[in-house]
């Protein structure tokens, strides 16, 4: 492994860190949250058409700029910064890859080339709370979180020879109420041929009511998704393809990127919190000063550089095969979880305002924890798969 990163690496950070310093500072980014669609369409269209952003890790076949895994999780990295709202992760992380993966030669021609544009947005519906469990990042993924011909998930029936019909709910969907196309996973068939298949589905689908909800993180919208007899198109040509393998093979991706992105808001974090007590002074002298204040913002740097080293591994380890992504996203969520309570707590009484910008680092480790985690499952289950807790016979 080559820890350095490369000239057009450090490139595409650079460019991305100026950008949204200028355009997503504190008032633009509560103007955003507070739009409809939860986001800043002109930052985004800015993002796609300077950077590329959305297409990054799409072949350039398809209109994308045709990088890793790698240089998706350091542009992420930028966004977590400044807590950047956009589609980015629903879009270019949870649906485009399975598109690339599963699609039909006509479905990709139609869908990546716009989705690398900036011009379609895309969410992932997973049904209920399991959209870690369908990336094989907190259990095994055996289908049964689609609903299993039972109520709680959204169910499929084929109509005629290549028609489908989709009904039933997805509560928690990213971006659900804004994007313009959704990839609905829904389970299939009777007893015995049921099966876990993914659906497009446009946006303004008769039948199809989105509702967004208010969630903890404002920065991460989500919706309900009612699917009232839906028209459906089959991603794929027939429903004979792996889905679940591609989720699976697409949550250690998704890991690299949700760590790399906690990782920089808890830089960011930090960083604002080491300025700030500097300046704040307290009995004639900064706070900072104080040597308990250094020991606790010492702790917390070593917890978010450690975050980082695995955040960045995690990112070269995706390309390589290796599975080491929920580990990677259970040591970030919880090095932001800490910078953000400790910077609540060393900016004293500002620190608790809504004014501050402190509780939105809060609230997008809470939410993240509460969508991707949370630590204690993540670490479990990767435990578990190295087999770390399984009786031996040692013999002496």
């Amino acid at each position: 492994m080559d820890a350095s990163f490369t000239a057009e690496q450090d490139e595409i950070r650079r460019t991305l860190r100026e950008l949204l310093q200028k355009r997503c500072g504190s008032a633009e980014l509560r103007a955003a949250v507070d739009t409809p669609a939860g986001y800043d369409p002109a930052l985004w269209t800015a993002l796609a058409r300077q950077l590329g952003l959305p297409g990054l890790a799409l072949p350039e076949a398809y209109g994308g700029v045709g990088c890793s895994a790698t240089e998706l999780a350091l542009a992420a990295e930028e966004t977590g910064r400044f807590l950047a709202p956009s589609p980015l992760l629903a879009t270019a992380v949870l649906t485009a890859p399975l598109v690339l993966a599963l699609g039909t030669d006509t479905q990709r021609a139609r869908l990546l080339p716009r989705i690398a544009a900036g011009s379609l947005t895309a969410a992932l519906a997973v049904p209920g709370t399991a959209l870690t469990t369908a990336l094989t990042l907190t259990g095994p993924n055996g289908g049964e979180w689609a609903g299993g011909g039972r109520a709680g998930g959204v169910q499929a029936r084929q109509v005629g020879d290549s028609g489908w019909r989709l009904y039933g709910q997805v509560a928690q969907v990213l971006d659900g109420h804004s994007a313009e196309v959704l990839l609905v996973a829904a389970h299939a068939g009777c007893f015995a041929r049921s099966r876990t298949l993914l659906f497009l589905v446009a946006g303004d689908a008769d039948g199809l009511v989105r509702v967004r909800h208010t969630a903890l993180d404002a920065t991460r919208p989500q919706a309900r998704l009612e699917l009232r007899d839906v028209e459906a198109e089959l991603l794929g040509a027939d429903d004979s393809l792996n889905v679940l393998r591609e989720l699976s093979a697409t949550g250690d991706t998704v890991a690299a990127v949700l760590a790399a992105e906690a990782v920089g808001a808890a830089d960011r974090a930090l960083e604002r919190t080491v300025h700030y007590v500097k300046q704040r002074e307290q009995f004639g002298r900064a706070i900072g000063s104080f040597q308990a204040v250094k020991h606790r913002l010492a702790d917390v740097y070593v917890q978010v550089q450690a975050a980082k080293s695995a955040a960045y591994y995690v990112a070269w380890a995706t390309g390589q095969g290796e599975r080491v992504g929920g580990l990677a996203l259970a040591q970030a969520l919880e090095a932001l979880r800490t910078a953000a309570a400790e910077g609540i707590q060393l900016h004293g009484g500002i620190g608790f305002t809504w004014e501050h910008d402190a509780h939105l680092y809060f609230k997008r480790a809470a939410g993240d924890e509460l969508l991707f985690g949370p630590v204690h499952r993540l670490r479990a289950y990767a435990a578990e798969g190295a087999h770390l807790f399984e009786n031996r016979e040692v013999t002496v």
